[in-house]
């Protein structure tokens, strides 16, 4: 992506949870030049992640970082604590950047939704997949025509729950953990996010979830959704915490080709049929993981510099959460849900 505009790094950006994802966000915000930064973080974290002692300043409570008037707060602490927390700040007047998923239940959504809209805030959901450069390949090719008309798209993403963050025992993370708002369903919601990106908005889903491995979990480490997009496209995902080695992929098929996208490589692939030939669009030279990271903080905080909404806003963190929550709601109950 282009560089966005940054705003001035004398605004104070406070951060609330500094595990795994909240130290990479303070990583980048540093890289991005923005080091007036407070954080915020309860103690009961792993502590082998986070800056070292005194390199920042801390302080244990919400209340006590919200009254030292942060003009952002960066929302990376468990799932089940996003609302409350993006909540409280809202009302502190403060933009807002939110992990994903948005959140793991309806509590306190509408009215985050109804404080954002009343303060006119720049509140943004970090789907930082929207900023690979495949997927936004993908995207481009998409609008313009180049399968024809979608008529399916499978997404499948696998990854080994414990091997994700080794220094820590998996079972006590939130994404293994009900209370906190795990499962594959919440965790693993990108597929959710881009596909409606990526194919519009969705009607229905019906699906099936399980915890079916040997992982010590409370939640479902399994899931499989059928999505009926409002465009007529018909879509798959399927989710697991179990799979050795890790697999995660995209396939899009239209009436005139196919696409492919693999995060392995992060190489997107095009088959048009009228020609019988594949193209492709390659990474950058010297792309890594973190450059997703890095690029939905910089539009983050380009968003804040020119008061303009985020490409993915609580509104779309809001879309994902409906279809996460009809699936859920289709695996209890045996039936289609509408969305």
């Amino acid at each position: 992506m282009p560089a966005e505009s940054a705003p001035s790094p004398s605004r104070l950006v406070l951060v609330v949870g500094v595990g795994s994802a909240g130290s990479r966000h303070l990583a980048n915000l540093r890289s991005l030049g923005h080091d007036r930064i407070l954080l915020c973080r309860s103690g009961r974290g792993s502590p082998a992640v986070g800056p070292a002692p005194g390199e920042y300043e801390v302080v244990g409570s919400l209340d006590a970082a919200l009254a030292r008037a942060p003009w952002a707060v960066i929302v990376a602490n468990p799932t089940a604590l996003h609302v409350p927390t993006a909540l409280q700040a809202a009302r502190a007047g403060a933009h807002l950047f939110i992990e994903k998923p948005l959140s793991h239940s309806w509590e306190g959504v509408d009215e985050l939704v109804r404080e954002v809209e009343r303060r006119a805030l720049v509140a943004m959901v970090a789907y930082q997949f929207r900023f690979h450069p495949g997927l936004r390949a993908v995207k481009a090719w998409l609008e313009e025509g180049r399968v024809g008309r979608v008529v399916s798209a499978h997404a499948f993403w696998g990854e080994y729950l414990p091997g994700w963050h080794p220094w820590e025992d998996y079972r006590s993370g939130y994404s293994a953990r009900k209370d906190l708002g795990g499962g594959v369903v919440h965790t693993l919601s990108h597929p959710i996010d881009y596909l409606w990106w990526l194919l519009g908005p969705v009607e229905w889903v019906s699906a099936e979830t399980g915890r079916l491995s040997t992982l010590e979990v409370e939640v479902e480490d399994v899931a499989s959704l059928s999505l009926r997009h409002a465009s007529g496209s018909l879509s798959r995902i399927y989710l697991d915490f179990a799979r050795r080695p890790p697999r995660h992929d995209l396939e899009v098929v239209g009436t005139m080709g196919t696409i492919r996208w693999d995060n392995g490589d992060g190489v997107a692939r095009l088959f048009r049929a009228d020609t019988g030939e594949w193209t492709q669009a390659d990474p950058p030279p010297g792309f890594e993981r973190n450059h997703l990271f890095v690029g939905e903080m910089e539009h983050f905080l380009g968003c804040l510099a020119r008061g303009k909404a985020p490409e993915c806003g609580v509104g779309e963190g809001v879309q994902g959460l409906r279809v996460a929550l009809a699936a859920h709601q289709s695996a209890e109950e045996g039936r289609r849900v509408h969305v």
